[in-house]
């Protein structure tokens, strides 16, 4: 069984637990802001192969915070970061962590930063209220090389869905590629931060 860690960042109010829940359960949640991290466990099949996925989902951040944590970054085997498309602020957010995660990759992973990354714009059902054009979102992702796709955690299930596996099968043949390097396994930081403070707030699905 092969191990796949991903982890989602956004700001406050981006949506990005709804659209984690909403992958693993199939269920839409209203939204709300976490003030702890949380990490979920989710065992699936893709392409006849079974897979142990590990997801990190971050606390919350609200708009005058742009730093996200290094340890989860340098852990992660691909990304998804979250805006809301009627909230330009949050869009700002997220251009923020993209470069601060291509960063982090490159100090720590010696230049190997081709990292899987989604940018995903959220809250899909309410373009009457768009901040941020759809094509902002795919301009900025051309920039710094990573995918895009708007979604409505609100409203489809198999759109959110497609994206994961998408993201899955990407970080997969990413693994593939680098089977002759040594995989990041994280620190010693990191074993702690999960071991304590996710100790409590392991969910398995």
């Amino acid at each position: 069984m092969s191990d796949i860690k991903l982890a989602l960042l956004g700001s406050e109010g981006a949506g990005k637990t709804a659209v984690l829940v909403r992958f693993l359960t199939k269920r839409f949640i209203g939204e709300y802001a976490s003030s702890a991290n949380s990490l979920y466990h989710k065992r699936m099949s893709i392409d006849g192969r079974q897979l142990n996925l590990e997801i990190f989902d971050s606390c919350s951040q609200s708009g005058g915070s742009t730093c996200i944590q290094e340890e989860p970054v340098n852990w992660a085997d691909g990304f998804v970061v979250v805006y809301n498309i009627s909230d330009r602020t949050s869009f700002l957010h997220a251009k923020s962590v993209l470069q601060q995660i291509k960063e982090a990759r490159e100090e720590s992973s010696k230049g190997l930063v081709d990292v899987p990354v989604f940018l995903v714009g959220n809250k899909q059902d309410l373009c009457n209220a768009r901040q941020v054009c759809e094509e902002e979102g795919r301009s900025l992702t051309q920039e710094v090389c990573c995918h895009f796709q708007e979604v409505s955690a609100a409203e489809d299930y198999l759109e959110i869905s497609n994206l994961f596996t998408k993201l899955i099968r990407h970080v997969m043949d990413n693994l593939k590629h680098c089977a002759g390097r040594r995989r990041y396994s994280g620190s010693k930081s990191m074993a702690k931060l999960i071991n304590n403070v996710f100790g409590k707030r392991r969910k398995s699905v």
